[in-house]
């Protein structure tokens, strides 16, 4: 692999900085907001646009990709290496945004970028329009750096442009065109670090499972007095499922739900306590008091690496001012299961809907109906893909680079499951970003950041992996 100063990188991205701000700025003035049907013309005007763009920068082939059932459309480009070893990587982000408007309490306009203190603000600044951006200078820094007229990768984008309205169609558009998409690593742009000192990767998401559960009892309201006591309440069977899900630990009482469950090693638990974390302020954050959770683990350890059930909703029953003394007819909860890596969804449903049902009494009919599911997704420490982007953050950051885990899900294992193929995260956002808020910004020179190690990244991935397992 051609070896070149870090120079040479810096003063290319410093050289272009203006011009890439510059179609940063227009492609961020385009309000494509997927959730709005009346912004829908926008999100294709957004696609079209950054095909056109990543067609100036080199990309031999950059489409448009229309979803099914009248969706969104995203974008997807290529541009092989033309070395015969050279590994495939996918890059993942999306180009629609959360709904934004001034009376929303913008200090400007969401969708008129401005500059300010080092910071871009607008909408998708940072989630996800500069994160998918900052890549387009980064391989042609790459090419500058190692006079390569390709990139050392065979690079693969895939912008999709439902993300924020819960990528309805993303499962189906990747099926339909794996082999399209076909890749040995997928790295996702659409997450962000700990904090602008200290820079991070993520290793994982959380998967999970929704659902609700629906409980009937007589076929009326019915009067307390006259038959309270001697018939099953709806109401009742409800609290007690919600009280008996979890056990004294505060673990999971559901049988086989840890089934299969990776463990925290040693090394995990050393590297998530080296973050500087402050577990006041993270309950200011969480607008709390105090912390609870499963027996035995910290609050990172809670939230990125162990499995959750979660009450979202109880209602039944008559809830307006004063008493009414009745039965209830139902009773409704709505659940949701964080999962993580080890565990399977199908197995985790079947499991939930066998303790449910082993816990009614008779005379309680019920219903559950499964509204969402994503599977979790990690990638090992030691996996040589993800040392290549630590060594290539390391290097642009000139610090040393932790790791954390993200609590939340995603579509990263969707990717993962069709496509067989690891998942990898890469991003510069901050915390003070505010994503899906008023005055969302991107930082720019963390910016700049990820635009230099995107540069380095192909070709640290071409230099010390090759997934065939020939060198």
């Amino acid at each position: 692999m051609t070896t070149f100063p870090d120079s040479a990188v810096r003063d290319f991205i410093a050289e272009h900085r203006t011009a890439f701000l510059d179609d940063l700025a227009a492609w961020l003035r385009i309000p494509s907001v997927s959730a709005d049907p009346d912004r829908a013309a926008a999100v294709r005007q957004s696609a079209e646009w950054l095909a056109a763009k990543l067609g100036e920068t080199g990309f031999p082939v950059a489409e448009v990709w229309e979803t099914r059932d009248g969706g969104l459309p995203a974008v997807f480009a290529e541009w092989p290496s033309g070395d015969a070893d050279a590994p495939t990587v996918l890059v993942y982000g999306h180009h629609d945004v959360q709904p934004a408007a001034r009376e929303d309490g913008w200090a400007t306009d969401p969708f008129e970028p401005v500059v300010q203190d080092g910071r871009m603000f607008a909408r998708g600044a940072a989630d996800d329009k500069g994160q998918v951006f900052f890549h387009t200078l980064g391989v042609r820094a790459h090419l500058a750096a190692t006079g390569r007229t390709a990139p050392a990768v065979n690079l693969k984008l895939l912008i999709e442009g439902e993300e924020e309205s819960g990528s309805p169609n993303f499962g189906a558009l990747i099926r339909d065109r794996a082999d399209r998409l076909a890749a040995d690593v997928v790295m996702i742009s659409d997450t962000g670090m700990w904090a602008e000192t200290t820079p991070t990767v993520c290793t994982g998401m959380r998967g999970m499972v929704e659902l609700q559960i629906d409980l009937f009892g007589p076929a009326q309201d019915i009067h307390s007095g006259s038959f309270g006591g001697a018939v099953p309440n709806p109401a009742t069977e409800a609290a007690r499922l919600v009280a008996g899900l979890h056990d004294e630990d505060r673990r999971v009482a559901v049988p086989g739900f840890y089934d299969g469950v990776v463990e925290l090693t040693a090394e995990e638990r050393g590297l998530f306590a080296e973050l500087p974390f402050d577990e006041s302020e993270w309950l200011g954050v969480a607008k709390s008091r105090a912390t609870l959770g499963e027996k035995g683990f910290s609050t990172l350890e809670r939230i990125w690496a162990r499995p959750t059930a979660e009450v979202n909703g109880v209602y039944g029953g008559y809830t307006g001012p004063g008493g009414k003394t009745i039965v209830p007819a139902e009773a409704h909860l709505k659940l949701s299961f964080r999962l993580v890596a080890g565990q399977d969804v199908e197995r985790v449903r079947q499991a939930v809907a066998d303790w449910v049902a082993d816990r009614l009494p008779a005379g309680i009919r019920h219903s559950i109906t499964f509204t969402g599911t994503t599977r979790p997704c990690l990638t090992p420490l030691d996996h040589p893909a993800l040392q290549s982007v630590v060594r290539s953050m390391g290097r642009a950051f000139e610090q040393k680079i932790r790791f954390t885990r993200e609590g939340g899900s995603g579509p990263a294992a969707d990717l993962q499951d069709v496509l067989g193929a690891p998942v990898l995260f890469l991003g510069i956002s901050v915390p003070s970003d505010g994503w899906h808020s008023v005055n969302e910004k991107v930082e720019l020179d963390l910016l700049a950041k990820g635009v230099e190690t995107s540069a380095y990244l192909w070709g640290d991935l071409a230099e010390h992996w090759n997934p065939a397992g020939t060198s």
